[in-house]
């Protein structure tokens, strides 16, 4: 799934920040060892609009194309970093448990003959 660097990142109403890039490009690295079947990725990063009670949220929502299904996650919060952060360890928890959904399949069908 190697790209060319911050391709898959995309900035909505905030700033561009090569710092934040960098951090989203070793979390997405961090994902490839979980899951081998990516097959690509976009990260949006974005400040939606003024929330009345909540005042300023940011959001990040990783989008990940893998073989079988795609999975999209977002998280939001008042600091971008820490709704980062959130997002891919949400995704992280869930390409560890379809991994672990794909070997109890695994070991499921191999079915011991029995004998009479």
């Amino acid at each position: 799934m190697k790209s060319a660097p911050y391709d898959n990142i995309v900035f909505r109403d905030i700033d561009k920040s090569a710092a934040l890039a960098d951090t989203v490009s070793k979390k997405l690295d961090k994902l490839e060892r979980y899951c081998g079947d990516i097959i690509s990725s976009r990260v949006v990063l974005e400040a939606p609009h003024q929330h009345k009670h909540k005042g300023k949220q940011f959001k990040a929502s990783v989008e990940l194309a893998l073989s079988g299904s795609p999975l999209t996650i977002s998280n939001e919060d008042e600091s971008i970093h820490r709704a980062v952060n959130a997002a891919f360890a949400s995704a992280e928890r869930c390409l560890k448990e379809r991994g672990d959904r794909r070997k109890a399949m695994r070991y499921q069908s191999v079915a011991v003959p029995e004998t009479e």
